[in-house]
């Protein structure tokens, strides 16, 4: 009887110790940030991460330079229905505000931002605790050794046979451990709501893209001070409504006045496939369009547009940016680099960048018609000390912002170069001559 019981008694303190150690199948998602032109204002609305619902859901809005101060009403809804609500009052100060929700339950939610006259819609999941099939066995194989455990010491103290009970607990262990030891090349489940909802995870980027997925038509017309989009299914016709965060906000839309003026605005989703940006034509003319988005599944796509509008205010000039363009201009067709040089290291992320630069041309009197539009990205560099991915509260970056863009085609180029320092977008225009590309030597 004692053989019996030493190996059982050694076993019992990996079995509870074991059984007790135990992680979360899914990780839950890291903070999802989104760049939102809410009326008069330019924001950047931060969801927080939620651990395990029922928990309270942080919302930060971020503020620039010339935000109005006012109230923003911030709800939590789900199923169509608010759950909970606050307030969040913006002061004239620029930067961070925030608010806190909370939310009962995992899957896909909407957060809902007011400021009284309009009211954006954003999608976001909250992550759910769901255990892999590995760690259910794992942990089942380990309860269930326990038990036969404690039935096979009960027989073995009333002199009877324990085989069977001892046999099951060797399987069940094998179970586990097996199970345990093959976890890391186990994927683990999908979370609730991944497959509705744009803005899951961390990095809410899909890992295979079907090229064969019909592109997504843009409409775009006037609709009172607004710029109304309509984003559609170019095979259905539908309301296309599984826009990707893509560098923080789920549509990037360039606007180029008739005399070249930039606008670099981030629409509110107010509706399925319908989004809305507020502009105050400065001029009458024909405007060029460009909207980038990324699609579930579908990589991303630049659609471009134009719209005749007629002068309706006069929307302030964006700051002037104190900086200097260094060029190193190479022949359509070969790599160039442009370096926007600023008077300090003082820069803060933009839109998950360093930088940003809009590229049009070549242009001849007409950016309805130029053939080639660009989004080109300076990259935040890694800084030891730093995070990773450091938000607008950091303000170590610069002063030199570079990019390299190739000029397919020779002519007048319109470049601007957008980057962020003490919560104010600078915008540094500039236009690039590109020479023809050079014949073979003779």
């Amino acid at each position: 009887m004692g053989a019996k019981r030493i190996p059982a008694l050694v076993l019992l303190p990996a079995i509870l110790l074991t059984g007790t150690a135990y992680a979360d199948g899914v990780q839950n998602g890291a903070d999802i940030q989104i760049a939102q032109t809410l009326g008069e204002r330019e924001l950047t609305v931060v969801i927080r991460r939620v651990d395990t619902p029922p928990a309270p859901l942080r919302v930060d809005i971020v503020t620039h330079q010339g935000t109005p101060p006012g109230t923003l009403t911030v709800k939590a809804a789900v199923e169509g229905s608010v759950f909970s609500e606050t307030t969040v009052a913006l002061d004239a100060k620029p930067g961070y505000h925030g608010g806190t929700l909370r939310v009962d339950r995992a899957g896909p939610w909407e957060l809902q931002v007011g400021d009284g006259t309009q009211v954006a819609k954003i999608p976001f999941v909250v992550p759910a605790k769901v255990a892999p099939a590995w760690e259910m066995a794992a942990y089942g194989g380990f309860v269930v050794a326990g038990f036969l455990l404690f039935v096979a010491l009960l027989l073995a103290v009333r002199g009877r046979s324990g085989m069977v009970p001892a046999a099951g607990m060797l399987v069940a262990l094998t179970v586990a451990v097996t199970s345990a030891l093959l976890s890391s090349t186990i994927p683990p489940p999908p979370a609730p709501g991944t497959k509705f909802d744009p803005t899951f995870g961390p990095d809410p980027q899909v890992s295979s893209v079907d090229y064969s997925r019909p592109p997504v038509n843009l409409v775009a017309d006037r609709q009172e001070r607004d710029l109304r989009l309509r984003f559609t299914d170019g095979s259905t016709g539908r309301p296309a409504d599984d826009l990707l965060v893509h560098d923080n906000a789920l549509v990037h839309f360039v606007v180029v006045s008739p005399s070249g003026r930039l606008w670099h605005l981030h629409p509110v989703r107010v509706a399925p496939g319908e989004y809305r940006a507020r502009l105050k034509a400065p001029e009458t003319g024909n405007y060029a369009l460009s909207a980038e988005i990324a699609r579930r599944g579908g990589g991303v796509q630049l659609i471009r547009s134009a719209i005749a509008l007629t002068q309706d205010g006069t929307d302030p000039a964006p700051p002037s940016a104190e900086a200097t363009l260094r060029q190193a201009i190479s022949p359509a067709g070969t790599p160039s680099t442009i370096t926007a040089q600023f008077p300090k290291k003082d820069l803060q992320p933009w839109l998950g960048m360093l930088g940003h630069m809009i590229v049009a041309g070549p242009v001849d009197g007409d950016f309805t018609k130029a053939p080639i539009w660009a989004h080109v990205h300076a990259m935040t560099p890694a800084t030891p000390g730093l995070p990773d991915r450091p938000d607008e509260t950091v303000a170590a970056f610069g002063p030199d912002v570079p990019f390299t863009y190739t000029f397919p085609l020779p002519g007048k180029y319109f470049v601007w170069i957008q980057a962020e320092r003490g919560y104010s977008v600078l915008t540094v225009p500039a236009v690039i001559d590109v020479p023809q590309t050079r014949g073979p030597q003779g």
